[in-house]
């Protein structure tokens, strides 16, 4: 008897229980919750980075766990590397010793696999942050990966897009990734770990308003005649994810606005015993 999981059986459910265009459920942090989990871990970057994080997210894309951190734009800490007329982009990817995975040993800085994640992450985000507006300055981004089960690229991707949002960082546009593969002719989206180590896939980065790719990734063979169609169902997932990364990001400016509200509110009640009404008319508080 066969040990080999079934990928896609006759009633057209794969093995976790999704249809096949069916996406694994999403869950983002953003902001100050969004907390590193290796802070006090002695083989991650945490050390290099004493500052706070500018920007910060955790994304999991099912059991897949990313959290990015993003540092700047601030003065380049080594000023010959500096570049006089846009900022440099540093990405740096640290798989924790707990995150699992097929060979489950761990990856150190040197890893090839993770060279290979962070200038594809470079490369995603050099064409899509305005770095001409932060001249002789860098943007240092590190990726954590908390859990993989598939999909981590485009989970870090979806991940740096919601950090440099919440850091303030200028783009163009956002940038939002999914995986998509082929199994026998039937199109599947979000891959897990299992599927994409049984299935040729594809993982895609497009920016939504301008409808461009920014990265294109496939670490095995396609049919060149179903290329086009397991590209086209892999963007028209990603505008289901956009919508997903747009709800977080404006319940973090909702979430913010209110703080700020708050807190000036409580100034002025400390500050001049001065009130404003909803007429925006002021008035004095009395004794």
């Amino acid at each position: 008897m066969s040990s080999r999981i079934e990928i896609l059986n006759a009633g057209g459910y794969r093995s976790d229980g999704r249809t096949q265009y069916e996406l694994r459920s999403m869950t983002i942090i953003l902001g100050d919750s969004a907390k590193s989990l290796s802070e006090n871990l002695d083989d991650s970057f945490s050390n290099l980075y004493p500052n706070a994080a500018d920007g910060s997210a955790i994304v999991m894309h099912g059991l897949t766990e990313v959290s990015v951190r993003v540092f700047g734009p601030r003065e380049a800490q080594i000023r010959r590397e500096a570049i006089h007329d846009r900022a440099k982009i540093n990405v740096q990817v640290v798989m924790l010793p707990f995150s699992g995975g097929t060979a489950n040993r761990r990856r150190g800085r040197g890893d090839k696999r993770l060279l290979e994640l962070a200038a594809a992450i470079e490369s995603t985000f050099e064409s899509v942050i305005q770095t001409g507006l932060y001249p002789r300055s860098q943007i240092d981004i590190v990726v954590e990966i908390h859990q993989q089960d598939g999909g981590v690229l485009h989970s870090a991707i979806n991940g740096v897009t919601l950090a440099l949002t919440d850091a303030g960082v200028a783009m163009y546009d956002q940038v939002v990734a999914v995986s998509a593969g082929l199994h026998s002719t039937a199109v599947l989206l979000d891959l897990s770990h299992y599927e994409e180590n049984d299935m040729p896939f594809l993982t895609v980065a497009v920016m939504p308003r301008s409808k461009k790719v920014t990265l294109l990734n496939m670490e095995s063979r396609l049919h060149v005649t179903r290329f086009e169609h397991v590209f086209k169902v892999g963007c028209e997932a990603a505008e289901i994810i956009r919508t997903e990364m747009g709800n977080a990001i404006m319940a973090r400016a909702h979430a913010l606005a209110s703080s700020a509200m708050t807190g000036e509110l409580g100034q002025t009640q400390r500050g001049g015993g001065n009130l404003i009404d909803e007429s925006g008319m002021a008035y004095e508080m009395e004794e």
